[in-house]
């Protein structure tokens, strides 16, 4: 296809508003009427409501525990404690999330330990993990990134071996399969976001999941004091009243009333955003310079409610075109897009250099044995990241014009790119 580039005078290749097509989330009058119930029944930090979406969602995802939180990183933290990360130990994480897939390891007196990503799946990599562990780490922190499912198999191997927890962020990955097999039942423990903007949307709602009764309990104990009529285990029974983490981490009963009627719903949405979403890549086969970041389609693996979605990027393949350039002339055509996605943490301030609590030194090493900070160049993927990856839209329904005419214009700039060079 040779026709000239927006950027450079042409006309656009997306003429349609892709809004419609990407509008999210969707309310209906079943959610507004949950919430209104809970509001004029005056039960917003009641238990009930919050009970019956944990039963629910536990039913869902196919685990035996499940504990409401009012966000995702209050469960991020609560996953934490309640595998035993403490003082002076160590969380593997990969460097390239969200800050709340780690950084609650400082409230434990602990630290996290970053990870190399892979090129093709953006998740932690497996083949860098074993150089990170040292005698003080306690668990991997896994993340399903932009809803690809991490190489579970291998890391739980490797947990294995070294006698390790696995936690799973599940932040972005609602409903992703590895294998057949439902993220977020795959480790010891689970924990996600449902904010807003999430594929599973519930606002400021956090879950936590488990199968392991004990580690249900210490979380109930870490940041729930008025469900410690649950605990059974002597150690944490004993500790009734007041909750170990001095932190209130239920759920306002707005948030859970609405996950519910949204749950009720999501498996349905779920598997239109996947068929819009693999349409649009289906479109872009064999397209020079541009992979699509997800599963091979034999593997059984999903990828969920594709929250953030991602393209892959090869400028080898378009004349070393600098991928500014390429997002530049996309967004030109009138689709939006940017390089990159979250920014590596090894190698912010906050992770080197911040005293936080009045150590005297960085809260990165307050409590090791050993100084566990990183050079930019140790995670060179993850280094790369603005130079590999680039946003697309995120489809929630089969729209073929919006979806074509956003294919057309990626294909528009990687087969003309020679007009960039």
């Amino acid at each position: 296809m040779s026709a000239k580039l927006a950027l450079l005078g042409g006309p656009k290749a997306v003429s349609v508003d892709l809004a419609a097509a990407t509008k999210w989330p969707e309310v209906t009058a079943e959610d507004e009427a949950a919430v209104l119930e809970v509001l004029r029944a005056g039960t917003m930090s009641e238990l009930d409501v919050t009970k019956q979406f944990e039963k629910e969602f536990a039913a869902w995802i196919g685990c035996d525990y499940c504990l409401g939180h009012c966000n995702g990183t209050a469960a991020l933290h609560a996953a934490m404690f309640a595998v035993g990360i403490g003082v002076g130990d160590e969380l593997l994480c990969p460097s390239m999330t969200y800050w709340a897939s780690s950084l609650q390891a400082y409230l434990l007196g602990a630290t996290p330990v970053f990870v190399d990503i892979d090129p093709e799946t953006l998740c932690i990599d497996p083949n860098d993990i074993e150089r990170w562990i040292s005698p003080r780490t306690k668990a991997i922190m896994v993340v399903h990134y932009s809803g690809y499912p991490c190489d579970m198999d291998a890391i739980n191997e490797i947990a294995q071996k070294h006698g390790l927890r696995v936690i799973e962020d599940v932040s972005h990955a609602h409903g992703t399969r590895y294998k057949g097999r439902m993220a977020g039942t795959l480790g010891d423990v689970s924990a996600m976001s449902c904010m807003s903007a999430k594929s599973l949307a519930a606002g400021e709602l956090g879950v936590l999941a488990t199968n392991d009764r004990l580690v249900y309990e210490r979380a109930i104990a870490f940041g729930h004091y008025r469900r410690h009529d649950e605990l059974t285990y002597p150690e944490l029974v004993k500790f009734k009243g007041y909750p170990l983490s001095g932190e209130k981490y239920r759920a306002n009963q707005l948030a859970s009333a609405l996950g519910r009627t949204q749950l009720r719903r999501y498996d349905e949405r779920a598997t239109r955003i996947q068929e819009a979403m693999n349409y649009f890549w289906d479109l872009l086969e064999g397209c020079p310079g541009i992979r699509p970041h997800r599963p091979p389609k034999d593997s059984g693996s999903t990828m969920g409610g594709w929250y953030n979605a991602r393209g892959l990027y090869r400028a080898d393949e378009i004349g070393g075109l600098d991928i500014r350039r390429f997002c530049e002339a996309v967004t030109a055509e009138g689709c939006p897009t940017s390089p990159g996605a979250n920014t590596p943490m090894h190698v912010h301030p906050v992770l080197n250099d911040c005293d936080i609590y009045g150590h005297g030194k960085p809260t990165r090493i307050a409590h090791s044995e050993r100084d566990v900070r990183q050079p930019p160049e140790a995670l060179p993927v993850s280094l790369r990241i603005a130079q590999i990856c680039f946003g697309i839209p995120w489809f929630k329904k089969m729209d073929k014009q919006a979806i074509e005419q956003s294919a057309a214009a990626f294909k528009k700039v990687a087969e003309n790119h020679g007009q960039l060079l």
